[in-house]
């Protein structure tokens, strides 16, 4: 796409970042992938940097492999890719090793650690494993050893995850960070992890209205910023968390935490800052619009995930939920969210003209319905 026509299309979405954005915050995205994995998706070190330099210049990032073909055995390649990108990455990339607990994970843990690794990813879904075996004990057991924090995926088609929270517990000194804010089992986590000394929650998630959820059950210093690229991106993964954290009522302090702070003390094996009571109320006002407008856009966010992986979008099948969402701020009497329903409407018009647009622009079509959805699941209303 022309760069003009992607600047216009995100100028106001990053101009309210800025704003939202404490200065001299420090942002380290919890969550990236790099590398190639079997859906088709790829990313490299320049795209990644380059993503994170829309954000700030100093951006850094947690990265580890891809569900990546050349991962047997033990993912050794993949993370030996991460860690020689991270090397060269000026202090950017912090990298991660991933494992497959069925295929030598101390080893290769040890041997990632030895190499500079400054955490564990484990992905249940992805390998196919519960964590009810002896070498879930022996994995948090490096960890532990090592001092260093283990992230897990706990997002969509998941098992019960009930024997996570079991080994957490029985390894409270582990650092333990839950992904896609723990929607496996995000109430269940939320209870039982309470009194965990570092249980930890990451926004990567497509639908705002589960980070808003998790706002309203853990405290808001165990939340950290965390895009998910190369499936999300870090300025619309930054733009949603700060949304919800100002929905929250969260200070300056508070977002600066949130954006990287709150991650950095992890990776410095620093104290955390104090637990307080979640911000928000689990039964808040809502707009009538704002919701049939935020319903049909995950339709057709929805939609566009289901066509195919990045590259292999098929942008008309989002374009009949896009147009129902876009009835709906002529409403003659939309209330009081009617500011919001404008300017997601300007953003659906700019949606709309990238998907309609000869070259690929269904990616940033895709950015623009995740802010757009961001927007109508976190819009401040009076009670």
């Amino acid at each position: 796409m022309p760069e003009t026509t992607l600047r216009s299309a995100f100028a106001p979405i990053l101009d309210e970042l800025g704003r939202l954005l404490p200065a001299g915050s420090e942002v380290l995205d919890a969550h990236t992938h790099l590398g190639d994995d079997e859906d088709g998706s790829s990313l490299r070190p320049d795209g990644l940097l380059a993503q994170l330099d829309i954000v700030s210049p100093t951006a850094r990032a947690v990265t580890f492999p891809l569900h990546d073909p050349d991962r047997v055995p033990a993912y050794r390649r993949p993370n030996d890719r991460v860690l020689d990108w991270a090397a060269d990455s000026g202090g950017r990339i912090i990298p991660y090793c991933r494992l497959d607990p069925a295929d030598d994970p101390i080893a290769e843990a040890e041997r990632c650690l030895a190499r500079g690794a400054r955490g564990i990813k484990l992905h249940p879904r992805a390998q196919a494993f519960l964590f009810d075996g002896p070498e879930m004990d022996a994995i948090f057991g490096v960890a532990r050893d090592a001092g260093v924090p283990i992230l897990v995926h706990a997002g969509r088609g998941m098992a019960p995850m009930d024997s996570l929270a079991d080994v957490a517990l029985r390894h409270p000194e582990v650092p333990l960070v839950l992904a896609h804010a723990a929607i496996a089992g995000q109430g269940m986590f939320a209870e039982r992890l309470a009194e965990h000394p570092a249980a930890l929650y990451d926004t990567s998630c497509f639908s705002a209205i589960d980070v808003v959820e998790l706002f309203a059950r853990v405290p808001a210093e165990r939340i950290v910023f965390a895009s998910d690229v190369p499936y999300g991106r870090p300025a619309n993964g930054l733009f949603q968390a700060l949304r919800v954290a100002a929905l929250a009522g969260l200070d300056e302090d508070d977002r600066r935490l949130l954006a990287g702070g709150t991650m950095a003390r992890v990776l410095d094996r620093e104290p955390l800052a104090p637990a307080r009571p979640p911000r928000l109320e689990g039964v808040r006002p809502a707009s009538g619009p704002l919701q049939r407008v935020g319903s049909y856009l995950m339709m057709a966010f929805g939609a566009l995930m289901a066509s195919g992986g990045p590259g292999r979008f098929n942008p008309a099948l989002a374009a009949p939920a896009i147009a129902m969402a876009r009835c709906v701020p002529r409403d003659p009497d939309p209330g009081p969210a009617e500011p919001a329903l404008r300017r997601i409407d300007e953003m659906l018009a700019q949606a709309e003209h990238l998907i309609a647009n000869p070259s690929d622009g269904s990616i940033a079509a895709l950015g623009l319905l995740q802010a757009a959805i961001v927007i109508s699941q976190t819009e401040p209303l009076e009670a």
